[in-house]
């Protein structure tokens, strides 16, 4: 299957990016490439619907947008990720690696993943986040729900660190697809399913893991509220400071305490329990 890529040249580039992200998401585009002056976006060809595209960054007034759009033949994926793809160390805690970087084994936590073009590397600043916020929870025994997946890594990290049970909810088929190999890669158990937040409510979860665009965590904390157990926690992120007092509200509203926020560069991660 031949790719078409939007190659976008953003000013200012945030919080525009991530913006940009979630409306072309919507699109059927499946994956999407930060690049130094913005983003790189691919659809398969059969399912590019111009109008729709064209109508979606229309909204976008307020940012300087240029777009070159470029059929490419099919290609190694894997390789051009490759070539891309570098190695993270979070708080001295957690290493996040492809199979091709060398191992860190006084590393406490070592997640190996195949960096395919789905999201959650850990190179965004919220992945960065989650990632520390999982690294101080402490997770033996319980169920944990990770929406918005991607790669898995916060799920994979959480079953390292005792987790009982760990799903993965994503809307692209791709981000699935990845998160049952990067966890067989991983060697824990993970179930990873296709939809959204409308398929909650067959379990319950003792922590709650979502790194989504903000619109997407405003419409579903609720959601997220009714299958956490009491004393659970919520961990969110994909948020920027200017979200901040939006979210506690809504979180606040619906019977959650706020309990701490991490800050990197303009994103945030939050913590709420269910008291």
């Amino acid at each position: 299957m031949n790719y078409i890529e939007y190659n976008f040249t953003i000013s200012p580039i945030e919080p525009w990016r991530e913006i940009l992200v979630a409306m072309l998401a919507e699109c059927e585009f499946e994956s999407f490439v930060e690049t130094e002056n913005g983003l790189n976006a691919y659809v398969k060809s059969n399912l590019e619907d111009k109008t729709t595209i064209n109508e979606q960054i229309s909204f976008l007034t307020d940012v300087d947008l240029k777009l070159v759009r470029t059929e490419i033949e099919q290609k190694n994926w894997n390789a051009e990720w490759e070539s891309n793809f570098h190695p993270i160390l979070v708080n001295d805690g957690c290493y996040i690696r492809a199979e091709f970087h060398e191992p860190r084994p006084e590393i406490p936590f070592e997640i190996v993943i195949q960096p395919k073009m789905s999201f959650g590397t850990g190179h965004h600043e919220t992945t960065h986040l989650m990632v520390e916020y999982i690294l101080e929870t402490e997770f033996e025994g319980k169920d944990v729900l990770d929406m918005g997946c991607g790669t898995s890594i916060l799920a994979i990290l959480a079953k390292m660190k005792g987790a009982a049970y760990a799903e993965g909810i994503d809307i692209d088929e791709w981000s699935v697809e990845n998160s049952i190999e990067n966890a067989e890669r991983n060697n824990v158990e993970l179930k990873a399913r296709l939809g959204d937040a409308s398929l909650l409510g067959d379990r319950d979860f003792d922590v709650i893991l979502a790194n989504i665009q903000r619109n997407i965590l405003m419409e579903d904390i609720p959601k997220y509220i009714k299958v956490l157990n009491f004393a659970g926690e919520l961990i969110l992120s994909g948020l920027m400071e200017t979200d901040f007092e939006d979210i506690r509200k809504k979180c606040e509203e619906n019977g959650l305490r706020f309990v701490s926020k991490k800050q990197r560069n303009e994103w945030i991660a939050l913590k709420f329990i269910k008291d």
